[in-house]
């Protein structure tokens, strides 16, 4: 029997669960637990899922993670950087990216800190932001939950959330679709008005634990456990996926709880 889940493995199962039902689309996972879970979603319940090396290779059988066609891995097809536009703009992507700050409605800030104006902080910029939450599904994953993250008002939109898009006086956010945010602590969705609500708590981890690390309130009602990855998730992820651990480098056990600020 395999030895106990990680909670970084949890996180990948969490994540895995997101691109149930994506259909044959492309997956556009941003960091290394949302690689591993595409990765994983592959292999188990979405075979149809389009996995890419992050350059240019669409692929049958990817290459080793952080790595691109170049390394390994079966290339079946060819997408240059023109042709992600036209994916992305007929809606048959589905991204998992990071954020460096989010809102209760789900608006996503990766550009900068403090005042545009004059920022503490310069970032990666808007780059995809916009466009993948105007086109198609996109979820977020977040390896530190804390209240730096999730703020009461993100300092600059980058990726559009609930409230701005139902507030949009035209039609041109019709396809506007925020799924869950995936953290090292819990599992979030969005209630009827838009707002972030808990899903589930990883295994260990208390609502208290939560309420301390976000900066806004959350609706706990109906939350459950996050599940556990199964024994042949387990063996992917640990001897195929990810055999050196990457995953255990991007989730880190914590020594203390965070607060409020």
């Amino acid at each position: 029997m395999s030895a106990p889940a990680t909670r970084a493995e949890v996180c990948i199962a969490a994540c895995s669960d997101a691109w149930h039902g994506s259909g044959e689309v492309l997956a556009h996972a941003v960091g290394t637990v949302p690689a591993i879970s595409a990765r994983l979603a592959r292999l188990t319940h979405s075979p149809e899922l389009v996995l890419s090396d992050g350059e240019c290779h669409l692929m049958a059988d990817p290459p080793p993670l952080g790595k691109t066609a170049a390394a390994g891995g079966t290339v079946e097809g060819w997408a240059p950087f023109g042709r992600i536009f036209d994916i992305l703009n007929t809606g048959r992507r589905h991204s998992m990216m990071g954020a460096s700050q989010l809102d209760r409605f789900g608006n996503q800030n990766i550009s900068l800190i403090g005042d545009w104006r004059k920022p503490k902080r310069q970032l990666i910029g808007m780059r995809g932001a916009p466009g993948n939450t105007v086109n198609h599904r996109t979820d977020y994953w977040v390896s530190r939950h804390s209240s730096r993250v999730f703020v009461d008002r993100v300092d600059v939109v980058s990726g559009v959330g609930n409230d701005r898009a139902r507030a949009h006086p035209s039609t041109a956010l019709r396809f506007h679709d925020l799924g869950v945010v995936v953290t090292d602590l819990a599992v979030l969705d969005y209630d009827e008005d838009g707002r972030l609500k808990v899903r589930s708590l990883h295994p260990g981890v208390t609502a208290d634990e939560v309420r301390a690390n976000t900066g806004f309130d959350l609706d706990f009602s109906g939350a459950g456990v996050s599940r556990v990855p199964d024994e042949r998730e387990l063996e992917l992820i640990r001897t195929v996926l990810d055999p050196r651990g990457a995953r255990d480098r991007e989730v880190k056990e914590r020594e203390g709880k965070e607060s409020r600020p």
